[in-house]
């Protein structure tokens, strides 16, 4: 039986915009807004209402911010995007990289439940996060404590994502798959799996924030 309108709109995921989003989205949006009004004293100003417009409404979808059903397992990705590298690090442990587009949903989410024990700020360069160079851009650095122990993720920068906003301090308390910061346009995210958990992704694989598994069975 066909859904009734309604019920296609409950089906649907609510989409929000991503908190951090104000200082470049406000802007934007309001000079679109003031050139699409100023375009009734005179066509002229089509000119720069046509591409602030253009402009503002890829906005709105970089920030998007869709709810999530998350997934039930270990460990769940923290970003969208696709699996760039799986690494072994010489101390036991896994990297998998994701690299997010600038298409992709720019929210990071937590990929297990635990405890922040610390969030840091290193400062770094600014190169394509699909470049090798890229491990020392800027970023942030996440410890949890949680039941497989201490997993690290790390929010690395790129060429053009200049900003990394976490939302939460040293000793918050989090949910797996809960929001817990944003990186503005493309970047990267590393998850570092402990040793003795296999990842259950392949490089090339596509990634969702809270939906897809990190973890093997």
């Amino acid at each position: 039986m066909p859904l009734s309108p309604s019920q296609r709109s409950a089906s649907r995921p609510r989409v929000t915009l991503a908190r951090g989003a104000s200082p470049w989205l406000v802007p934007t949006v309001l000079t679109a807004a003031a050139c699409s009004a100023l375009t009734r004293r005179s066509g002229r100003w089509a000119l720069a209402a046509v591409p602030a417009t253009a402009l503002s409404a890829g906005m709105l979808w970089f920030f998007r911010d869709p709810e999530r059903t998350v997934t039930e397992a270990r460990v769940i990705s923290p970003a969208d995007g696709v699996v760039q590298s799986i690494d072994a690090w010489p101390d036991g442990r896994t990297r998998v990289a994701v690299f997010m587009s600038p298409l992709n949903v720019h929210v990071n989410r937590a990929p297990l439940a635990g405890t922040v024990t610390s969030v840091e700020h290193v400062a770094g360069g600014f190169v394509p996060a699909f470049n090798k160079d890229s491990d020392r851009n800027e970023r942030v650095v996440w410890h949890f404590d949680t039941e497989l122990g201490d997993i690290e993720m790390v929010q690395i920068a790129g060429a053009v994502a200049r900003r990394i906003i976490p939302y939460l301090p040293e000793g918050a308390k989090v949910e797996q798959g809960e929001r817990i910061g944003l990186i503005r346009f493309g970047s990267r995210v590393d998850t570092y799996l402990p040793a003795g958990v296999e990842p259950g992704v392949e490089v090339g694989q596509k990634t969702t924030a809270g939906v897809t598994r990190l973890d093997r069975d």
